[in-house]
């Protein structure tokens, strides 16, 4: 466990990995130059990484087909989250014994000034639930920094961040999985089968049971850093048998008013509101906070209505379980954009549902799409209300011919985005561009 800055002096150190964390984790050592030299492993062509120059580091590169050999000869890998801890080349630095593998996340709580941490992590939810926590500390008059899994990496500002500050980070099952480290507080908004099968070529990471997967997310809360864990009553079951640090609070769903769309909501304001329960903030505050909150970007997100047809973005919705969830927000008459990119979820809910809720169905093509399509099959829905596109702006086009005033256009893939698209962000921006623009 590296607990001081002073362990990383004169040490050979290596990125497993260029993305948004170690990239953070450069610009941090140029800065203090606590290092002078570090190597960047990575899969990828030197000239695919578009990495800045340093004024006080050395770079140097292992890429391309030798990129996890001899590992073992450094004294410390510092892990992206993409990168699969089963990597042969980690294994074998594992097996000589004097290499250390840590993350930036790690590097981060060893140097962070600050135990004011909220951790927040989850199947679904938790970037809404960390930011709405962020917001509720920063209305009551609080310092407070919001990064992680959310798209900022906590490494960015952590020269800025003071004892007597809050940081509340969103935390993915990648992030945690060998996290030596707990939030002082943490929260856990539920769980789906998510990450049990590789999807995403740049980031080949992947669990292998559902029982690993969850032993990822509870590492948010066995570290003995940890005092209150607020977890959502449909985990009480699983709780019971976790070796915890302290007894659960659990939360269910919010009744306050709120600006946010859809039921599964009120659960992420559930979750919010014990948190500010916790730290004492008086319920004026944190109430008038959630009636002015809004869905984050790409998360059942409103784009616009045309014609009293509603469009809504829901591109970050990758499981079935969220699209089912997003699916039975609405009353109205919906057509579903989905499919993609198969993660090796089970599509037998997602399409009882579909025959329950969905008008009109348009898949993206992808791996999983023939998939969704038995299922569909088995449930008996029409062949005739459903079609298969290859792009974006075709798939909004048959959903504008679709529609009826009055009807609900919903983008939530249920599927992973890649193949078709680079991220989900590319997928729901490509989506809101063709619904505003007409095309």
């Amino acid at each position: 466990m590296l607990k001081t800055s002073d362990q990383l002096t004169e040490k050979k150190l290596a990125l497993l990995g260029l993305g948004l964390d170690n990239r953070a984790l450069l610009t941090l050592l140029d800065q203090t130059k606590i290092l002078t030299e570090v190597t960047i492993c990575d899969a990828r062509r030197r000239s695919d990484l578009s990495l800045n120059k340093f004024k006080n580091l050395t770079i140097r590169y292992r890429l391309g087909k030798n990129f996890n050999k001899d590992l073992n000869k450094f004294d410390i890998l510092s892990r992206s989250p993409g990168w699969p801890l089963t990597c042969p080349g980690v294994r074998e630095a594992q097996r000589y014994g004097r290499t250390k593998i840590t993350s930036p996340l790690n590097i981060f709580f060893a140097l962070c000034p600050t135990k004011n941490i909220i951790g927040v992590t989850g199947a679904k939810g938790k970037g809404t639930t960390a930011s709405l926590i962020y917001k509720i500390l920063r209305d009551a008059g609080r310092r407070v920094w919001l990064g992680g899994n959310i798209g900022v990496s906590p490494l960015s500002f952590l020269t800025k961040i003071k004892s007597t500050d809050y940081v509340v980070l969103e935390l993915s099952s990648f992030q945690l999985e060998d996290l030596e480290y707990s939030p002082r507080l943490s929260v856990i908004t539920n769980l789906f089968p998510e990450h049990l099968a590789p999807a995403d070529p740049h980031n080949p990471n992947f669990h292998r049971s559902l029982q690993i997967y969850w032993r990822a997310k509870l590492n948010i809360a066995v570290g003995p850093q940890n005092k209150y864990l607020v977890a959502n009553k449909t985990l009480a079951t699983r709780l019971k048998t976790a070796r915890l640090k302290t007894r659960p609070i659990y939360f269910s769903a919010s009744s306050l008013p709120s600006k946010l769309i859809g039921d599964f909501n009120r659960e992420n304001v559930g979750a919010a509101v014990a948190v500010a329960k916790i730290l004492k903030i008086a319920p004026t505050r944190y109430q008038k906070t959630v009636a002015n909150f809004a869905n984050l970007e790409h998360r059942l997100e409103p784009v616009a209505t045309i014609r009293g047809i509603k469009y809504f973005d829901n591109s970050f919705s990758t499981t079935p379980e969220s699209t089912i969830l997003d699916l039975r927000s609405f009353r109205a008459p919906i057509i579903l954009i989905a499919g993609g990119a198969d993660k090796g979820a089970d599509f037998r809910a997602l399409a009882k549902t579909i025959r329950q809720k969905v008008k009109f169905l348009i898949l993206l093509a992808g791996q999983a799409t023939p998939r969704i399509k038995r299922e569909l099959a088995a449930q008996k829905f029409p062949a005739q209300k459903m079609i298969t596109v290859d792009n974006m702006k075709k798939a909004v086009a048959v959903a504008r011919r679709q529609a009826d005033k009055g009807d609900i256009v919903l983008l939530s893939a249920a599927c992973a985005s890649f193949g078709m698209f680079k991220n989900y962000k590319e997928r729901g921006n490509l989506f809101q561009q063709y619904v505003k623009t007409g095309q």
